[in-house]
């Protein structure tokens, strides 16, 4: 899986997205800046941990692809298995992907976050530009957004590049390592996804 400091990063970033989306059209580097903003509210110390963890599963299964990362990150495999058990693959997906958020952003507060450029790459896809303010614990941080705006009255995430480190391809990776190591069987990563959800 993941490192501790990679994966609190993409934690943070994956829920700023808000159903602002929802409400009217935007350009996606306001909207990544507004929903920014708005996340570092929902992390405010005036909730529960537990508050804070309900608002945050709430906001990413609404605004992120989870089944679209889900899917990618199975590679070749999923051209490989039933559809019972793609179902299956995805409900542990969704679930390892919002515990693994939401349980480790309840710790996390003062992020700060500036969009400072977007390129359209096509009609589906917006890449929005921006930098994690250095800190005195941390360095400036590259942040890439690859953001699907097929339709652009709700843009979802599909993936975070980080200092040229994409987390989607980096997770495909990890899954494959996983399946290679138990000779192709698809489920030592159900397995493995069962006991991180436990």
């Amino acid at each position: 899986m993941f490192s501790k400091k990679i994966l609190t990063l993409l934690i943070f970033l994956i829920i700023s997205f808000s159903n602002i989306a929802k409400v009217y059209s935007i350009e996606p580097n306001i909207f990544v800046q507004s929903t920014v903003n708005r996340a570092s509210e929902a992390l405010n110390n005036k909730f529960s941990k537990e508050e804070k963890i309900l608002k945050l599963k709430a906001i990413a299964k609404e605004t992120v692809d989870i089944a679209g990362i889900g899917f990618y990150t199975l590679g070749s495999y999923r051209k490989n298995i039933t559809d019972d058990q793609k179902k299956e693959y995805g409900n542990l997906f969704e679930q390892y992907f919002l515990k693994t958020f939401s349980s480790r952003l309840a710790e996390y507060s003062n992020p700060e976050i500036e969009v400072v450029d977007k390129k359209k790459l096509n009609e589906n896809y917006t890449m929005v530009y921006s930098i994690l303010v250095a800190t005195e614990q941390r360095p400036e941080i590259k942040v890439d957004w690859r953001i699907y705006t097929k339709n652009p009255d709700n843009p979802l995430i599909r993936d975070l590049i980080i200092e040229g480190l994409s987390l989607v391809r980096t997770q495909k990776e990890e899954f494959s390592s996983i399946i290679q190591g138990n000779d192709g069987d698809i489920n030592a990563l159900f397995s493995t996804l069962r006991e991180f959800i436990k």
